[in-house]
């Protein structure tokens, strides 16, 4: 990093977002306070993502100090600054009266605070992936930044819809609803190039009609996009037309959906994979728990079942949904009813699925805008042979207290992902829940 040497102190949250981050200042300092090595001591315990990172940070920071003291600092490594580790101090009579209680968010705070005193010609930053936190640090003369380095660069991409071309030739519209295998992109025209998988709406000019269309990277051709219906539920607008394709091609291993609340993202997930079940050894569907409040569901009352059973409620809701479209006496209605006997559909949270081999299994996961990309990446790398993910969310409606629509693991994803041939993307935009469900996402 170009200017003046800078000391950069971390919150706990930040490790537990990322334990390599100390690799991630360039040649600045890093300062640990005491008060975080405390904290990561109750985290390192368990199978989750927390833990593992509490765990391989506190090794790091062990294999790089070995034999050494950590007075003065610790180098990281080539080009990179020092690791230090600061005890706690007695609160800086500046600021000992400015906070009612002294709790380990002050504390680190003060650690920061001291050292910012000791050495004025440094310019010292609190870095933390807690609001709150940051504005504290504010109040008390220090500045202070989020964590950054997995925030995505091309948020538009998330966003990015069907692309519309109008004054198609009616001959390229003929190659397309012809039997000659698609049209060739490059009679479009178009000044942007295509990305795999990506959806395009043709509209040709006068009379000669339009057509729903995807770029087939390995061909090099458009394909055309037919309108059909998955286990009963039938696409209502050209975007989950576009998702239903998405979600029925054996071609796309890696599908992401995402939309607002209401646009059929999970319940076209949901009736693509038992449409296509007899491929797949299991369906499994799985969501983040991230209790509302940020209270831990040992607050709630009963067993473990029922602990979990509010947050896999939409779940089962969208199922049923699915098996309303028949009969009670039909071979699609009790064949649901069969496959979560079975264990063929399974319903669970997402930290009851780590850990299980992901081989020939539709894996659905939902609301993965509350999932940091480590945990997105964790989840991906598991897929064995003949599995299909799929990741449906809104980065409008987070509830992870230290994830934004930047640094969530599915917006993090998506601008990865793009333009793989194995990988779609798409956004749904019309609400499609009820006329009431619209216009309360729209206006409220």
């Amino acid at each position: 990093m170009s200017g003046k040497h800078k000391v950069f102190v971390l919150d706990t949250n930040v490790i537990l977002h990322d334990s390599n981050c100390i690799n991630q200042f360039q040649d600045n300092d890093i300062l640990v306070p005491i008060t975080v090595i405390e904290e990561l001591d109750g985290f390192k315990k368990g199978n989750d993502t927390l833990a593992y990172h509490a765990r391989e940070f506190v090794r790091t920071l062990d294999k790089l100090s070995a034999n050494k003291l950590f007075n003065g600092g610790i180098q990281i490594g080539p080009g990179l600054g020092k690791v230090m580790v600061r005890f706690a101090q007695q609160f800086h009579p500046d600021i000992s009266g400015m906070f009612l209680h002294k709790e380990a968010d002050h504390a680190i705070l003060n650690t920061a605070y001291c050292y910012s005193k000791d050495h004025p010609e440094i310019p010292v930053t609190v870095v933390s992936k807690d609001v709150n936190l940051r504005m504290k640090a504010k109040a008390i003369g220090l500045m202070a930044a989020d964590y950054t380095t997995d925030h995505v660069k091309d948020f538009a991409v998330y966003e990015r819809g069907p692309r519309v071309v109008e004054g198609v030739a009616a001959e390229v519209l003929a190659a397309i609803y012809g039997e000659t295998g698609g049209a060739d992109p490059a009679q479009l025209g178009l000044d942007e190039p295509l990305v795999a998988n990506e959806c395009l709406v043709l509209k040709g000019s006068g009379t000669s009609g339009s057509a729903l269309v995807t770029f087939d990277a390995n061909a090099g051709r458009l394909r055309r996009v037919h309108k059909e219906p998955a286990y009963g539920i039938t696409p209502r607008n050209a975007e989950q037309t576009f998702a239903l394709d998405a979600l029925t091609n054996d071609a796309v291993q890696l599908v992401t959906l995402s939309g607002k609340a209401g646009t059929g993202k999970t319940l076209l997930a949901l009736a693509a994979a038992l449409e296509n079940r007899r491929q797949y050894r299991q369906i499994f569907l799985a969501r983040p728990v991230v209790p509302l409040s940020n209270r831990d569901i040992g607050f709630l009352p009963g067993d473990i079942a029922s602990k979990l059973d509010p947050y896999m409620q939409p779940l089962y809701d969208n199922l049923g949904v699915i098996k309303n479209q028949f009969a009670e006496n039909s071979e699609k209605y009790q064949k649901i009813g069969e496959m979560l006997a079975q264990d063929k559909l399974k319903i669970a949270p997402l930290a009851y699925i780590r850990g299980r081999s992901l081989v020939k299994i539709f894996f659905i996961v939902d609301e993965a805008q509350n999932l940091t990309p480590h945990e997105v990446k964790t989840i991906i790398t598991r897929a064995g042979a003949d599995t299909k993910l799929v990741f449906t969310g809104d980065v409008y409606q987070i509830d992870h207290p230290y994830l934004n629509q930047q640094s969530n693991g599915l917006t993090y994803l998506i601008e990865k992902m793009h333009g793989q041939s194995i990988y779609a993307h798409v956004n749904l935009v019309r609400g499609e829940r009820s006329p009431l469900a619209e216009l309360a996402s729209n206006l409220l």
